[in-house]
């Protein structure tokens, strides 16, 4: 018999999208979109529909597997959690909790799977990761600059006169927010794409600027600065409401424009004409997440808030600096289940640069490695790097949906119940700001099993089972209980599917801002009380000629790593049809000069590492600019991370998967 029910996507994406799934003798047959939803409206994207594939794939993990003398064998459930949690307890009498690391990401939305925290907090404190390979240094340049990251309402740029996407394809990764665009330029909106590559979203906008690599925010600067000499900044809501635009008028004095446009690529009476469209407000302007993957990042994302700011498009409908929505999230107020005051003892690890720590950790070293909703050794940068940290653990416990190239490192590896298989509530902090509920819909293959049962079981092994000993629906409850006065219950999101949260949807309109002076801020208190230096730079990548002319004579092409798109980074490839290959996409003037045509193979290289693949010309890309996708498995050509590099941000809290020059040959 068919059945039809509402349930949500799981997948960390800025859509964050309501599903109908058909059902038919236990199994997911068919997934579509819910047409109503209020935000996503029965759109999908393919990811979504494949994951009726992903669930039904003939290699999901179906049994717990131990290694033993290099081969996976089947083990109980009983037997495996047993021994790890051995291996805990005398890891921790040993070398103390933070001995194990616990290694994540964010493959999966879900509410549930915040449990992770509590388990490590009651186990008295585990090594931890800080930062983000995804967000994370505009996340902190916007908490250095508003007090928060936070973005307006979806169709809020319907109120546009001017629509700016920075560095986003929203055709690949934010469909919805595309369908906005599509609207908005209809009504009579203008939208112009700033971006190295000529994409989907350029092409549909009614001007494309071409700016080189990692060098966004210094066009920004340079908008500014034009602005100022043509006296077009909003010099009410400098004077009012914001403090250090003396430290910016300075540092822009020391620059030409001419030099900023031979540094960017973009002849100066562009960046003039972009100087007169963002004084002609409202100017709305949307960021994406690549451009701040570079050494300079946080500088990058914090001279685009500037020029926001300055031009006077803060707390205007129509406006905005929108990069994240953090106010999302906050609704909840997660740390209300993490236990963080039974933490013992804490570590923490650059996410980035995990690798490198776990070979030299001491006092204590790392013994165990646990790692959910993650593939690090095909995501994390410089993966020769993390192959060999994790192959150097004693242990390694990973909790997966397939044999991963991570699992493969495991000594055990436990299957995971996936969506549709547990119920669960989504949200991202990326783009709407509605929950989404799934219930569960059909029973995990095989011995599967929940995260939280693995955490239960796992907690009562190690002496604190009675702090989990709660049904799916009571963690719910308390997850949800900062918003029951809302009217926004359980019980509530059970019935509707989906609930919208309580957030300002015009940020900032009050102009009561975040940071310690209540302004915003052009040179940055919070940096200053960090130990970091809160004033601009106009800094640029490190791997780049203006920082390191040997270096880029060897490697002349930027190298961008973007995220693929039938793939949710990794999640996808292994059920793709036909099998994925490795595609190097290069600009024209590249093609040219290595006599590179379309379909031909050729090889890609630094000082890191090398891929191979097929190659693809790019006739509109900023010139030296080569992009591959990230996520690709080894056994279709990948990591593409094993060119990227491992260092951290300007700020500290983002990767530079970005900051990377390599060099092309073809080859037979």
């Amino acid at each position: 018999m068919l059945t039809v029910h509402k349930s949500a996507c799981p997948l960390n994406c800025w859509d964050s999208c309501g599903f109908q799934v058909k059902i038919e003798n236990g199994k997911v047959v068919q997934i579509d979109g819910d047409p109503d939803h209020p935000i996503t409206k029965g759109k999908i994207c393919g990811r979504g529909r494949t994951l009726t594939k992903r669930i039904n794939a003939e290699d999901r993990l179906l049994y717990p597997l131990k290694k033993v003398n290099g081969q996976f064998t089947r083990i109980s459930w009983e037997a495996a959690l047993n021994e790890i949690a051995a291996k805990m307890k005398e890891i921790k009498g040993m070398y103390g909790p933070s001995a194990v690391l616990h290694t994540h990401d964010y493959a999966n939305n879900g509410i549930m799977k915040n449990l992770d925290q509590r388990f490590f907090n009651a186990y008295g404190g585990a090594t931890e990761l800080v930062g983000s390979l995804c967000w994370g240094a505009g996340i902190e340049a916007q908490k250095w600059d508003f007090g928060d990251a936070l973005s307006h309402e979806p169709g809020d740029l319907l109120h546009s006169k001017h629509i700016v996407v920075w560095g986003r394809n929203a055709a690949r990764t934010n469909l919805h927010f595309y369908q906005d665009l599509l609207e908005a330029k209809k009504k009579g909106s203008k939208i112009y794409v700033i971006d190295p590559v000529y994409n989907a979203t350029a092409k549909m906008a009614n001007e494309y600027i071409s700016v080189k690599p990692g060098m966004d925010g210094l066009l920004a600067a340079g908008i500014l600065k034009e602005m100022l000499r043509l006296g077009l900044e909003d010099r009410n809501f400098i004077n009012e409401h914001t403090a250090g635009f003396l430290d910016i008028e300075e540092i822009l004095s020391g620059i030409t424009l001419e030099k900023i446009s031979e540094m960017v690529e973009v002849p100066v009476e562009r960046i003039t004409w972009l100087a007169t469209i963002y004084a002609d407000k409202p100017v709305s302007t949307y960021m994406g997440l690549g451009m701040q993957r570079y050494k300079n990042g946080g500088n990058t994302i914090r001279w685009i808030d500037a020029l926001v700011a300055a031009s006077g498009n803060i707390g205007i409908r129509g406006g905005g600096a929108n990069y994240a929505n953090l106010q999302v999230g906050q609704s909840f107020q997660a740390g209300r289940l993490s236990l963080a005051e039974r933490k013992e003892e804490s570590r923490q690890f650059p996410i980035m640069k995990q690798a490198e720590f776990i070979l030299k950790a001491q006092n204590p070293p790392i013994k165990m490695i646990i790692n959910t909703c993650g593939n690090p050794v095909i995501q994390v940068p410089d993966s020769t790097t993390v192959e060999k940290a994790f192959s150097q653990v004693e242990t390694v416990v990973v909790i997966e949906h397939f044999m991963t190239e991570t699992a493969l490192l495991a000594d055990y590896v436990l299957p995971a119940a996936s969506v549709f298989e547990e119920e669960d509530s989504y949200y991202a902090s990326m783009y709407h700001h509605y929950v989404n509920y799934a219930p569960k819909l059909i029973d995990p293959p095989g011995e599967a099993k929940s995260d939280s049962w693995i955490w239960t079981e796992l907690a009562k092994r190690l002496g604190f089972g009675s702090d989990f000993t709660y049904t799916t629906e009571q963690w719910l409850e308390m997850y949800l209980e900062p918003v029951n006065k809302n009217g926004l219950t359980l019980t509530a999101l059970r019935e509707k599917n989906f609930f919208e949260l309580p957030v300002e949807k015009v940020p900032w309109m009050d102009r009561n801002f975040k940071t310690p002076s209540g302004k915003y801020e052009f040179t940055s208190t919070v940096a200053d009380n960090k130990g970091l230096s809160g004033r601009l730079e106009l800094s640029y990548p490190v791997e780049s000629k203006w920082n390191n002319e040997e270096l880029a004579m060897k490697f002349p092409y930027s190298l961008l790593t973007i995220h693929p798109l039938r793939s949710n980074h990794s999640q996808h490839y292994h059920i793709l049809e036909p099998a994925p290959k490795l595609v190097i996409e290069v600009a024209a003037n590249i093609a040219e000069k290595h006599g590179l045509i379309q379909g031909c193979r050729a090889r890609v290289w630094n000082n890191r590492g090398e891929v191979h693949g097929i190659v693809s010309i790019m006739p509109k890309a900023h010139m030296n600019t080569i992009v591959i996708d990230e996520g690709i498995w080894k056994k279709f050509g990948g990591s593409v991370n094993k060119l990227t590099s491992s260092s951290a941000s300007d700020n500290g809290q983002g990767s530079t998967l970005y900051d990377c020059l390599v060099a092309i040959e073809k080859i037979d």
